[in-house]
């Protein structure tokens, strides 16, 4: 059967949900985890640093285009996952040492190798899955393995395991976490330590946000307070619209440059911390008598920072708005004045039109008496031409009598000039 052509993304996106398989882990075993930040830059490095552990073991490479890869080394097992911001690696073996944590699965890997991994640790834990036939340990016995620390936990899988953890970096720079296995399948005893490990690392990228907001609080506080003294010079009318609009300019660059600054971080950490509420859901925790649940210490703990990174992002683009609105009132002032400049520009030119109307109207009656004693001026040369060629014309009778048909004659051609030209004004 010949299907239509495939969509050149159709396998990739089916294989998608394939991508991270749980690595299936049978008790008693412990693992180590390592999470790293890394740049766009270190990424062929990453590639190339994990292809040299497998060579160095006799193992193949993973391909190139690989965002997920598990190999058997041996002594251990590697498995390495390329996420947006960092890739994790995750050490596993077999068995538990005498006490828990005392011998990490990590010591199995080369010193030189780890010390090269690409980019910057922000995470790395420890994790011991003790086996069934063991007895529950008690309350100071979990406590011991976590030095002391305040312990929270819960039953997972509805109560076919247990999963205990600080959450504290402790001294050898790894975090804990114990597993105790009651009727777990070696599927969910990976997914179990998958889900963990993640809870651990999308905490820590959720937090990332966290000294971007408390830098950003301080000059978002200066910025509303400034804002909030331009809206009171417009309210009263004080200042100049000049001096107004450079503050109002030089505020919406600030608010920008901090939005520019943080709004990718922000909208990540919105991201990891659905992840992280997520995965603990996916525990299934049940609650232990006398111990916190991680859901509990997460909403009492890790809560409390997201709403505060929640509450900048929100100001700030709150703020943003303020801003555009203070900028409109000011775009309103400024235009109302200009208004009220044209009507009075508008008057002005209408009274030097009505003034100049009545200059022409006197120059006119001027020029018609102008060109009348000029025309009838040389009408009277005319006569007396005439007189003195023998007519009998009466020359001072002749100029009076020409002066008002002249000044009739003058005045009707003034008339139609003005007509004329006042017929082409509204044909043009």
């Amino acid at each position: 059967m010949k299907l239509p052509e495939n969509h050149p993304q159709r396998f990739a996106l089916a294989n998608e949900i394939h991508a991270r398989p749980q690595e299936a882990l049978q008790p008693p075993a412990r693992a180590s985890y390592i999470a790293v930040a890394v740049e766009p830059e270190e990424r062929d490095q990453e590639h190339a640093h994990v292809g040299a552990l497998c060579e160095r073991y006799g193992a193949h490479p993973p391909p190139l285009d690989a965002t997920h890869f598990s190999r058997d080394l041996g002594s251990f097992r590697v498995t390495w996952e390329r996420h947006t911001e960092f890739s994790s690696y995750t050490f596993s073996r077999s068995g538990t040492g005498a006490e828990p944590f005392a011998e990490a699965a990590i010591r199995a890997v080369p010193a030189e190798w780890l010390a090269g991994i690409p980019g910057r640790t922000v995470v790395a834990a420890h994790a011991e899955v003790l086996d069934r036939a063991l007895p529950m340990p008690g309350a100071s016995e979990i406590a011991r393995c976590f030095e002391g620390n305040y312990v929270v936990g819960a039953a997972i899988g509805d109560g076919a395991g247990a999963a205990f953890t600080d959450f504290r970096v402790h001294a050898d720079g790894f975090g804990r976490f114990l597993v105790i296995d009651r009727e777990l399948s070696r599927r969910q005893v990976g997914r179990a330590l998958q889900r963990l490990f993640e809870i651990e690392t999308y905490r820590m990228m959720a937090l990332l946000a966290l000294p971007i907001a408390r830098t950003i609080a301080p000059r978002l506080r200066s910025m509303e307070h400034e804002l909030a003294e331009v809206a009171t010079e417009l309210a009263g009318g004080a200042g100049t619209d000049e001096a107004l609009l450079e503050q109002l300019t030089r505020l919406a660059a600030n608010v920008e440059s901090a939005i520019g600054e943080s709004r990718y971080r922000f909208g990540a950490t919105t991201a990891y911390f659905d992840l992280v509420r997520s995965r603990i859901e996916e525990l299934r925790e049940g609650r232990l008598p006398g111990t916190q649940t991680i859901e509990e210490f997460m909403a009492r703990r890790l809560g409390p920072a997201m709403a505060t990174c929640n509450s900048v992002a929100r100001r700030l683009v709150e703020l943003s708005e303020r801003v555009a609105r203070a900028n409109d009132l000011l775009a309103t002032r400024v235009g109302i004045v200009r208004e009220r400049q044209n009507q009075e520009l508008l008057a002005s030119m209408d009274r030097r039109a009505r003034l100049q109307l009545r200059l022409q109207e006197t120059v006119e009656g001027l020029s018609i008496a102008a060109i009348t004693y000029y025309v009838v001026g040389l009408v009277g040369y005319a006569a007396k031409g005439l007189k003195a060629a023998g007519l009998a014309i009466d020359a001072e009778l002749t100029v009076g009598v020409a002066i008002p048909v002249v000044a009739v004659l003058v005045a009707l051609g003034v008339r139609s000039v003005r007509r004329s030209v006042a017929r082409a004004e509204r044909v043009g």
